[in-house]
């Protein structure tokens, strides 16, 4: 943090401010200006905080210049994290991006599932989403199948190889849903709900973290911080679109900027949702090339068997012949990113 001393400081103000900070294990230097002196320190800011030392007699401000995120920060950790899975599957790390496909809500119609996930098969995808507790809007609309959408994602996933991807609302279902999926999901309405983001940081599987209907990249990150904090460090952010005040044409505003500034200031993977980004069916595939080019570590898209009789999002799912298309076209687009990658990699090396 940087101490701007008042004009009017004394030496004695200075000493006080200097000697807490000794007190404190923080390293600093003093640069003494024609006007202000300013102390340069370093140290740990849970054992003194910048608001306890902007009380102290002649601070005029105080600058913080590292993020309030630690753990999901590059400057504790340069390396990107990769997350691995028991079947081989990575995400971060410069890996090939994955691909998370599947309905908006799991239906009584397990066939249906079952042709997305084998069609999910067919095309490399190695993960299949659907929800079991679906957090609506209204209190009308379908709010899923709960425990019956579980097993037949389990069924599914036993039949393809896929893994599978879940959302959690409620700490209260946390045990039951670890017991099907391997991955959970905090969704965009979730992701300020810290007693949530606690308990999925006690368990031992991934985490998906979608971003907030509003939320800033900083607040964000600092949502992941809070399952880190609490032990579970394989975090995937997820960009799928924010709020916007122009929704004639798009659901969301989807920040593919996101990306790259995440990118550059933490290790964890992040992935794009480009069907709830945009809410849109045809804009899913240029939507997803662009944050692929932009860095993403995979796509998740919503794919339906029966996109005009779906319980949810049909209007943004991809029909099964739609979808394979589609994803035809993502993968060529994949290799040749991973390829050149690839290469980029070894010649800086």
């Amino acid at each position: 943090m940087i101490i701007v001393m008042e004009r009017t400081a004394t030496e004695n103000n200075i000493q006080k401010v200097t000697k807490t900070l000794e007190e404190h294990g923080f390293k600093f230097m003093i640069n003494r200006g024609e006007i202000h002196t300013v102390i340069d320190a370093f140290g740990d800011k849970t054992t003194l905080t910048p608001g306890r030392l902007a009380a102290f007699e002649g601070v005029k401000e105080i600058k913080v210049i590292r993020e309030p995120f630690r753990l999901a920060s590059r400057d504790r950790q340069p390396e990107d994290t990769v997350i691995e899975f028991s079947n081989g599957v990575k995400i971060g790390g410069g890996n090939r991006p994955v691909a998370m496909v599947g309905p908006c809500s799991v239906e009584k119609d397990y066939d249906g599932l079952l042709k997305v996930a084998l069609a999910a098969k067919e095309m490399g995808c190695e993960f299949l989403r659907g929800g079991a507790f679906k957090p609506r809007t209204s209190p009308y609309d379908f709010q899923g199948y709960e425990e019956l959408a579980l097993k037949y994602l389990k069924r599914a996933s036993e039949e393809t190889g896929l893994l599978t991807v879940t959302e959690v609302m409620d700490s209260a279902d946390l045990s039951m849903i670890c017991d099907y999926v391997d991955v959970l999901q905090i969704g965009a309405r979730n992701v300020q709900n810290f007693k949530l983001l606690h308990a999925v940081g006690k368990c031992n599987k991934p985490v998906i973290l979608k971003r907030g209907l509003a939320s800033t990249i900083r607040e964000f990150l600092l949502a992941a911080e809070h399952i880190m904090y609490y032990g579970n460090h394989n975090v995937i952010l997820c960009e799928r679109g924010i709020r916007s005040f122009d929704s004639a044409f798009t659901r969301n505003v989807m920040d593919i900027a996101s990306i790259p500034v995440i990118k550059k200031y933490s290790h964890l993977p992040i992935i794009v949702d480009p069907s709830h980004g945009t809410g849109q069916r045809y804009l899913i595939e240029p939507m997803a090339k662009a944050g692929l080019v932009v860095g993403a570590d995979g796509v998740m898209i919503e794919v339906h068997h029966d996109p005009e009789n779906a319980l949810s999002d049909g209007k943004q799912s991809l029909p099964i012949p739609m979808f394979k298309d589609v994803m035809g076209r993502i993968n060529k687009m994949n290799n040749r990113l991973h390829y050149e990658r690839t290469c980029l990699s070894a010649n800086v090396e």
